[in-house]
Order: C-alpha cells, then sequence, then structure tokens
C-alpha cells in the first residue's frame, strides 16, 4: 500500500504540471491572437467585433502586433510615410482601414495584399500620394477614400486606370494637382470624371515619330539601292556597248591585213 500511495502520489504531481502547462500555452496562445497591440486601444463587441485604435500615436511604422481577429483598425494622424508589402496579410477578418491624416508617399506593391476578400473601406485621404501605383491594390474591391492628395496626372496614370478593381466611384477623388503634359490642363479635375483627357497623346505622337523615321530610314535605304542598282547596270551597259563598238574596226583591219598577203 505505501509503494501503491507513492506511486499515485508522483504521477498526480507530474499530471498537474502538465495539465498547468498546458493551460498556460493555450492563454498564451490566446493572448497572442486577441490580445490589443501595443500602445493602442482596443474595444471589442459582439456586433462591430474587434476595434483598434492607433490614431496619434506619432507611429512611423505599421503595428506589427495588431490581433488577428481585429475587424477595424484606426492608424490616422500618424507619421507613416511609407505602407510595405504585406503589411496587413495575417488580417484576414478587417473590414476597415483607416490610414488618413498620415505622411504616405509611397504604398509598395501588395502593400494591402490579403484583404481583398474581407476589407470593405480603406482612408487613404490627407496624405502626399503623388503616383497611382495599381500594383499596391492588388485584388481590393474595397471602396477607398482617394481625396486630398496631391496626384500626378499622367499616361501611367490613364493605363492603370483599367486594372484596378477598386469600387469605381473610389476613383473619382484622384483629383490631379499637376499633369504630364502640362499644356493638357487637368488641374484641380478629377481625372475619372474627364473622360475626353487624353494623357497619353505626347507618347502617341512620340511613337507616330519614331515609325515616321523608322518608315523614312527604310524607304532612304531601298532609294539609295536602287539608284546603285541603276548606276551600276549604266556602268555595265557602256562598257558592253564599247565592247559592241570596238567590233567591227577590228573585224575591218583584219580582211585588210588578209588582202594585203594575198596580193605579195
Amino acid at each position: 500500500m505505501p509503494l501503491l500511495a507513492d506511486w499515485l502520489l508522483r504521477h498526480s504531481v507530474v499530471m498537474c504540471l502538465l495539465l498547468h502547462s498546458l493551460v498556460l500555452m493555450t492563454f498564451c496562445f490566446h493572448h497572442a491572437a486577441t490580445s490589443c497591440s501595443k500602445n493602442c486601444y482596443c474595444s471589442d463587441s459582439e456586433s462591430s467585433g474587434k476595434t483598434v485604435r492607433c490614431s496619434n500615436l506619432q507611429l512611423t511604422e505599421i503595428p506589427q502586433d495588431i490581433p488577428n481577429d481585429t475587424r477595424r483598425v484606426y492608424l490616422d494622424f500618424n507619421l507613416f510615410t511609407t505602407v510595405p508589402a504585406n503589411a496587413f496579410a495575417g488580417l484576414t477578418h478587417l473590414v476597415e482601414l483607416d490610414l488618413s491624416h498620415n505622411e504616405l508617399s509611397q504604398l509598395e506593391p501588395g502593400a494591402f495584399r490579403g484583404l481583398g476578400s474581407s476589407l470593405q473601406f480603406l482612408d487613404l485621404s490627407s496624405n502626399k500620394l503623388v503616383n497611382f501605383n495599381p500594383e499596391a491594390f492588388e485584388g481590393l474591391r474595397a471602396r477607398a477614400n482617394l481625396t486630398n492628395n496631391p496626384w500626378h496626372c499622367d499616361c501611367n496614370l490613364q493605363m492603370a486606370m483599367p486594372h484596378v478593381d477598386l469600387e469605381p466611384a473610389s476613383l473619382t477623388g484622384i483629383v490631379c494637382q499637376t499633369s504630364d503634359p502640362e499644356e493638357i490642363r487637368v488641374q484641380g479635375l478629377a481625372f475619372l470624371l474627364a473622360p475626353d483627357i487624353d494623357l497619353c497623346v505626347v507618347m502617341k505622337r512620340t511613337t507616330d515619330v519614331a515609325m515616321l523615321v523608322v518608315m523614312f530610314g527604310w524607304f532612304t535605304m531601298v532609294i539609295s539601292y536602287l539608284v546603285y542598282y541603276v548606276r551600276a547596270n549604266q556602268e555595265d551597259a557602256r562598257r558592253h556597248l564599247e565592247y559592241l563598238k570596238s567590233l567591227p574596226s577590228r573585224q575591218g583591219k583584219s580582211e585588210e591585213s588578209s588582202t594585203i598577203s594575198t596580193v605579195v
């Protein structure tokens, strides 16, 4: 009996330690998945889900510890200058993302990758975005606020528009502050609302000029070859004609020599 009691005691202690470790690991994993991002304020409700507010914290980089079950993230009024690729890839439940009132001047390709199936609203207003990069919005079908940015409208923007899946009304927020070519006056106009404007006209003209130069080059080569061919044939014809003219005189001299020989 003492041996049995000792054996049961030892195994009970081991089982308690294992159970304690299991509970601790479960808590840690749950905490990692659902805890709030550092220095941010989090709230959770049954109707709207988890919301993470990191507004006006002077942040310079996108937080990497936002809980995976977050549905709304507010990162407005910070100091972000760029959104790197896959910055929100783990937030598969995100429906709203606010990046307004920052210093954003660049959105890297794949910046919002992984949000295409869930995100419904993206706010990029009041930043410093100049060039529109369609690769940053890869697969994104959300409604976006793109207003109050110093957009530069050029042929690249015009060609990028058909490849963007954002809600069409969102693109009306691209109001041109500068343009290329400058003579096409689109400053202050919403690019999508000016369908008659062709910003690729200079590129088309350049292409036309290049084609004309190439065609002129080929035409010059053909003409040069024809001139050379004609001149070469003229020279051959002149030589042949001179040869033909020389034949009768040679024949006459031969006959005269034959006559003299006979007389002698």
